[in-house]
């Protein structure tokens, strides 16, 4: 019989304060250092959201200059790193496991890995920072047979992850939709892969490690969740109608219908916090109608919100009882395959964006000098008689 007092998954415990970002599931709000998401998110630089973070304020002109000048000096990888990178290409690994790897060797970028003093913690957090995308964006041209594109310290964090990728530099739309939507994903509170970077770093172990426990945590689906499928989903019921010539509200309808009563789920819809909308589809979702009317192309936009529209209505149709919701999955799938992203590319590009957050804990982590260390409830036998090998027969012991 479990103990009452055991709280499965830690869900709803208070573990520490923060003062990075506030998720109110209830209401549909969240809050980053201060800020509403609407207000940070599509006007901010990803720059500007670090200095929020690691600073808890706005940076000036100078000062956001100086971070942009720091952290693209710093964007360049190990050789060894590369090296890893090439043989992970060569083995067709998963870009998420490339991602884990390649952080991992982001220690030799590092001149004293003794030094903990302050000073030289902000230092690997930008690093780190700095280098994921040149880690993601160098294995996946590596992957698909490209030269990797070294990275353009002339140009800002967002706008040099999508050059890196693509090889040439893209338009002002694309840069700020994939800004945006790492300003979205940045932080969000005490999340999985979050918790997992401040347990690693409460031991005293280096940040390096956090963040690739990290990015452990978020390569499982339970959390880095299926932007991808949700996209899919709107690809394959328009074939259908393509296919039926029967219009795509229509073929919406026998599609989330056929799925909720096989007992499937629909990606991009529900959400472990949200009850009500997630405030991130609404601002990414503003970004994807900015996006696709940029290149005068609306047409999947368009078939998406009207999937959008008619599966939100079968899912309150057939599961009244639960209020489900649009998620970030949604807008994330239709943003960036509109900035030219294959579905391999959403999760690590996640990762891009949350790194942000991650450091932020990790810092306020180290300076909290507090190891978290929670217990378990017993549920084994008790007063277990020792047997010699000899004696055991079938069974190894006895009951006392």
């Amino acid at each position: 019989m479990s103990d009452p007092q055991i709280i499965g998954g830690l869900e709803g415990v208070l573990v520490t304060e923060t003062r990075l970002s506030k998720v109110e599931g209830a209401a549909g709000v969240l809050t980053i250092g201060g800020f509403p998401l609407e207000e940070l998110a599509p006007n901010a630089t990803f720059e500007e959201v670090l200095h929020l973070l690691w600073f808890d304020r706005l940076p000036t002109a100078s000062e956001l200059e100086e971070l942009r000048a720091e952290l693209a000096g710093l964007r360049t990888i190990p050789e060894p790193t590369t090296d890893l990178l090439k043989a992970a290409a060569l083995k067709k690994l998963p870009t998420m496991d490339a991602l884990r790897m390649g952080v991992d060797t982001l220690t030799l970028a590092d001149a004293d890995p003794s030094d903990v003093s302050s000073e030289a913690d902000m230092i690997r957090v930008k690093s780190i920072t700095a280098r994921i995308p040149t880690v993601v964006a160098t294995y996946w041209r590596l992957l698909h047979g490209q030269d990797p594109v070294p990275p353009d310290p002339e140009i800002r964090h967002a706008a040099n992850y999508l050059y890196m990728l693509q090889g040439e530099k893209t338009h002002t739309d694309a840069v700020r939709a994939l800004e945006t939507y790492i300003n979205s994903v940045v932080d969000h509170g005490m999340n999985n892969s979050t918790f997992t970077s401040r347990v690693i770093i409460s031991t005293r172990s280096d940040i390096v490690s956090a963040v690739v426990g990290a990015i452990g945590s978020l390569k499982g689906p339970l959390h880095g969740g299926a932007p991808g499928p949700a996209l899919d989903m709107v690809f394959e019921i328009r074939a259908r109608a393509d296919a039926s010539g029967k219009d795509i509200q229509e073929e919406a309808d026998i599609w989330a219908r056929e799925v909720v009563e096989g007992g499937g789920r629909i990606m991009g819809f529900g959400h472990r916090v949200y009850t009500v909308r997630d405030p991130r589809a609404d601002v990414l979702g503003t970004a994807a109608v900015k996006l696709f009317e940029g290149v005068d192309d609306t047409a999947l936009y368009d078939d998406a919100t009207a999937v959008e529209e008619v599966v939100l209505d079968v899912l309150a149709e057939l599961k009244p009882d639960r209020s489900i919701k649009t998620n970030v999955e949604f807008y994330t799938a239709l943003v960036l395959h509109g900035v030219g992203m294959e579905s391999d590319l959403f999760s690590p590009t996640f990762a891009v964006g949350r790194v942000g957050g991650w450091t932020a804990h990790i810092l306020e982590q180290i300076a909290e000098a507090r190891l978290i260390r929670p217990r378990a409830a017993y549920s084994g036998e008790l007063d277990r008689v020792w047997l010699p090998i000899e004696e055991r027969g079938n069974g190894g012991s006895r009951g006392g």
